[in-house]
């Protein structure tokens, strides 16, 4: 989710992969076969062998190390790999910070509101939140918030790119929600930007609407954020090894840590950050069982549910195009939070990626748990569009049967 200044295109290639799984000509068939197939596609025995190799760092990766858990019904594989910074074995449940993966959570939410009849997902933003948008923007739903529709410009877009040091030495800058939809909507140091698009009509990657959504969250309930996660989440599901960090930088032990590469080819530990109200620390066992939670209608009734499914069409029942990068195969992907990618062997994954300052994260399964998996990187870069060579092996592995 940070750094803030993350240019729009950056972010869009960044989390419409699987960290590195285009959807290719699948999107297409994707496309045919509709979000809601219940169809359930076997896949191999898990093979411990082949997932240990694929999880081991390689210098092209750009990583210090990684870890990893992959589950099928009835089995469950555990790794991590030695960080190459501390030459120490990272421990196989370590914290990390998630980036947008937080963005699932924050749908949940809206969507739980939207059940119990607070929030109407077809009102809209002008409606709930008067003048927080420029009068430049027509109406957009609450729905097109979250499925990643509604044409607005992305955080801080127009700022002028930050330096790799730079990002490092701001590293622990934290923002209110307001701060960031003003700063991006109203910048007083350069030009207003305007809708991409028509609200609707078009999917493009996103996260200024979920800064709006968590305000919207807040002022309907009255909470903060981390208290309406917290309370409507992480306590029902007992995941206590989940937080929502608000301004404290310092991470729970024991941790994945994040790092940096500076100008002069140093890696900077950049583990403790700041960032805004919605940022959020997990752990690997934490996302899986949120994860299942969610696909296994523990946290929202059906209805509400299927919108995390649900690819936003036009009026001629076709999927919109999806703009502003190289995701999807230009044919939108997104639901609710939740991004889609189509298997080799016509599975289909969903789930997000996340990114935050020195980590590169990804958690997906099949609608029906037949596979899952999470895992986060510790990324020594500061390209978020790269791929996450790890996510390519790992599911190379995943299809390759034991011997």
């Amino acid at each position: 989710m940070k750094p803030l200044a993350c240019r729009a295109a950056t972010l869009a290639l960044a989390c419409a992969s699987l960290a590195g799984l285009t959807v290719g000509s699948g999107a297409q068939a994707f496309a045919a076969s509709g979000p809601n197939s219940s169809a359930t596609t076997a896949f191999p025995a898990l093979n411990p062998a082949a997932l240990e190799a694929a999880i081991q760092t390689r210098p092209s990766d750009g990583a210090a190390g990684a870890i990893v858990r992959v589950g099928e019904p009835g089995q469950l594989w555990r790794g991590s790999t030695v960080d190459s910074q501390t030459g120490r074995k990272i421990p196989e449940n370590a914290h990390f910070h998630a980036g947008s993966i937080s963005k699932v959570f924050e749908t949940t939410v809206i969507l739980q509101l939207a059940a119990e009849g607070r929030i109407d997902l077809d009102q809209t933003v002008q409606y709930y939140m008067p003048g927080l948008l420029p009068d430049t923007f027509a109406p957009i739903t609450i729905r097109e918030l979250v499925n990643y529709t509604s044409g607005l410009p992305n955080v801080d877009e127009g700022k002028p790119a930050e330096s790799v040091d730079e990002t490092i030495a701001n590293r622990y800058t934290y923002r209110t929600l307001d701060e960031i939809i003003q700063g991006t909507l109203r910048p007083a140091d350069r030009p207003w930007p305007g809708p991409h698009f028509a609200p609707g009509t078009k999917q493009e990657y996103n996260s200024l609407g979920f800064r709006i959504a968590a305000k919207l969250i807040e002022q309907i309930t009255g909470n903060s954020f981390k208290e309406e996660v917290t309370n409507r989440i992480l306590e029902p599901l007992h995941l206590d090894q989940t937080s929502v960090p608000e301004d404290d930088p310092k991470m729970p032990h024991p941790y994945l840590h994040g790092y940096m590469t500076d100008s002069q080819g140093r890696a900077v530990d950049t583990s403790e950050q700041g960032g805004d109200p919605s940022n959020m620390i997990s752990t690997p066992a934490d996302l899986d069982h949120f994860l299942s939670a969610l696909f296994k209608g523990r946290l929202l009734s059906a209805t509400e549910q299927n919108e995390l499914f649900a690819l936003p069409k036009d009026n001629e029942g076709k999927l919109v195009q999806f703009v502003g990068g190289t995701s999807c195969n230009k044919v939108a992907c997104f639901g609710a939070g939740l991004m889609s990618t189509r298997l080799p062997n016509g599975a289909v994954l969903w789930g997000k990626t996340g990114h935050d300052d020195g980590y590169a994260n990804g958690m997906f399964a099949t609608r029906d748990l037949s596979i899952r998996a999470v895992y986060s990187v510790s990324n020594l870069g500061q390209d978020f569009a790269a791929p996450t060579p790890l996510s390519n092996r790992l599911l190379a592995a995943v299809m390759t049967p034991a011997a």
